[in-house]
């Protein structure tokens, strides 16, 4: 059976309906960092398991995230971290690679891994789109599919 995986980054307080409406089918939500709503994350964790790392707009909490994760979904597994330039050395086994911070949707295969960042889905930032991903997991393989969140004034 496939499994939705909702990627999500940099919310920067605003968790925008349209992109709750594209997680709710998810089973795993991944947040890659600036959030700066504990709240928002409160709000995914209700909607299916949730992995989210610090982004650098997050260090004011009092129970901080961890600055990177590694973790396992359905056979795929991941490395997770807010910014590219902190992703680790050694990579080990990983077939994933989850980053934010840069606003920008990034898609491709380098090394015979996934590097992904989902862009931001909160504030339209730099005149670039809002966008996240939807990954589908299924018989240990996946697909992604970027999507576009068409923008109003907020």
């Amino acid at each position: 059976m496939a499994v939705k995986i909702g990627i999500i980054s940099d919310t920067h307080g605003l968790l925008r309906q349209e992109v709750v409406e594209n997680l709710k089918d998810c089973r795993y939500i991944l947040h890659a960092g600036d959030v700066t709503d504990p709240g928002i994350l409160d709000q995914l964790r209700v909607m299916g398991d949730l992995y989210a790392v610090q982004g650098n707009n997050d260090r004011s909490w009092q129970r901080p995230l961890a600055q990177s994760l590694w973790f396992e979904i359905e056979g795929i597994r991941f490395f997770m971290v807010h910014n590219k330039k902190d992703v680790a050395w050694d990579l080990k086994d990983r077939q994933v690679v989850i980053f934010g911070h840069s606003h920008k949707y990034f898609q491709e295969i380098i090394d015979g891994r996934l590097w992904l960042n989902p862009g931001s889905c909160g504030h339209s930032r730099f005149g670039g789109d809002v966008t996240m991903a939807v990954m589908i997991v299924e018989n240990g393989s996946y697909q992604v599919e970027k999507i576009v969140i068409p923008t109003v004034a907020i």
